[in-house]
């Protein structure tokens, strides 16, 4: 696997050294878990905006849930 260098200040990197530790995981292995459970909180954010959009609007969300 390639990797590349990313840069952290001196709180962040303490904050990922003492998660792998308590985890007993790579920094590299918490940080990837920590970014794939960012992307889908703002994944999920976004789907929740976009029906709560389409929930204002009546007769579209009338049609949502006749097609379901």
């Amino acid at each position: 696997m390639s990797s590349v260098t990313v840069r952290v200040n001196t709180e962040t990197h303490r904050a990922l050294k003492e998660l792998a530790a308590t985890a007993k995981r790579p920094i590299q292995a918490v940080l990837a878990e920590a970014v794939e459970d960012y992307r889908r909180e703002r994944f999920l954010a976004q789907c929740n905006a976009d029906y709560a959009r389409l929930r204002r609007d009546k007769e579209a969300w009338t049609e949502e849930l006749e097609e379901r």
